[in-house]
């Protein structure tokens, strides 16, 4: 963003602070907005109309704490859109002084990460202050993290879940950077696994301490191994992203396909397998927005379209499905379970005779079908 254009984010505006930045000092701060043409101002002053959330300590604003943290008299400027909210990260972002998109891949700031993974944001910074996990640029002292370093990050609250001491991880990850110098991200890259308070690395089949010590791997006799590597890319990590919906983990499943998505962009195959795992978990509306990104994407991706179908008639949005079918259908029209779903649909919706059809051909292309047997019923009821 130009010099010029950046000054009118803040012309004229009276600022004020919820929180505290992290990217800067509070007297940075006051200095930064006045040179784009700013001032710093009290929450309670009555002038206010920006007020810019910090993310050092960025406040929970639940409709049950907004009292809290606003007066009555502020909240309704707000809602009647006198006075603005924007994140630290925003105003950064409208100044040219960071650019949250990076190709295909989205940074993220310790709020960000706090959030997608559920944990502290103080844990975060803990973790940034060590060298746990290492931010790819730095903005007035404001860490962002690619897709690599959530993968880091997650690794790590499991681990430190799991019952290893920070302490005895810090040493432990010394001793592995010692022990493997070409890996430059131990904790994205290694299989690692937990036996009583120390890590284990996985690898060849065998176990090995931190210091190189071998272990013997009677879990690798009994079972596949677990937990595995986390992986760094986006291929890897759909790999594992199927592997935990293979064994039912739905809820992880869909946090690394996410993970996979902030990684690479949105694919067909990979919004469409977000959307199976969250319909599967019950979040219809979620579901319903991957199937129609999958199509978007991709117009002849008639699973999708079938799938989004069987969505909305079970939702009682009938017309939406016919339409949903129908799509499926002129790009595919031998689709067979989608002649049946047609037909069940039009039925719902008291259009008979238009089912009829759907019924017959959906017979003629699947006389085998686990369905045909239905088929046939309401065919010899009309």
């Amino acid at each position: 963003m130009a010099a010029d254009n950046a000054s009118l984010i803040l012309q004229h505006h009276r600022v004020a602070v919820l929180g505290k930045t992290a990217g800067m000092a509070r007297r940075q701060f006051a200095q930064l907005v006045r040179q784009h043409g700013g001032a710093v101002v009290e929450l309670t002053d009555p002038t206010v109309n920006l007020i810019v959330l910090g993310e050092e300590d960025l406040p929970f604003l639940q409709a049950d704490e907004q009292e809290k943290w606003f007066p009555d008299a502020l909240r309704k400027r707000v809602e009647a859109g006198e006075v603005k909210i924007i994140t630290e990260t925003q105003l950064w972002h409208r100044l040219g002084l960071v650019d949250i998109e990076q190709g295909i891949q989205r940074l993220y700031t310790p709020a960000m990460l706090a959030e997608l993974l559920k944990v502290p944001v103080t844990k975060i910074r803990q973790w940034h202050r060590r060298g746990w996990i290492r931010p790819v640029r730095e903005v007035h002292r404001l860490p962002y993290f690619d897709f690599q370093e959530v993968a880091a990050a997650r690794r790590l609250a499991e681990l430190l879940s799991a019952g290893v001491s920070p302490r005895a991880l810090e040493q432990q990850l010394a001793a592995l950077a010692r022990y493997c110098p070409q890996v430059a991200r131990p904790l994205a890259q290694l299989s690692l696994i937990v036996r009583g308070k120390g890590l284990l690395l996985r690898e060849g089949g065998k176990l090995l301490e931190p210091r190189g010590q071998m272990h013997f791997d009677f879990e690798a006799v009994e079972e596949a191994p677990e937990p595995k590597a986390l992986p760094a890319s986006p291929a890897q990590l759909m790999d594992l992203a199927a592997e935990l919906e293979e064994d039912g983990r739905l809820a992880e499943a869909a946090d690394m396909y996410r993970a996979a998505l902030a990684a690479a962009g949105p694919t067909p195959e990979l919004c469409f397998q977000l959307a199976e795992v969250l319909y599967r978990l019950g979040d219809l509306e979620a579901a319903r927005e991957r199937y129609f990104m999958a199509i978007e994407l991709d117009e002849d991706f008639v699973e999708a379209r079938a799938n989004l179908g069987c969505l909305l008639a079970e939702t009682g949005q009938y017309e939406l499905a016919v339409a949903a079918f129908e799509g499926a259908l002129r790009f595919h029209p031998q689709y067979a379970d989608v002649h049946y779903h047609l037909a069940r649909t039009l039925d719902e919706l008291g259009r008979h005779d238009q089912a009829d059809s759907y019924w017959r051909t959906f017979l003629e292309l699947a006389p085998e079908s686990p369905w045909a047997e239905e088929a046939r019923s309401r065919l010899n009821e009309a």
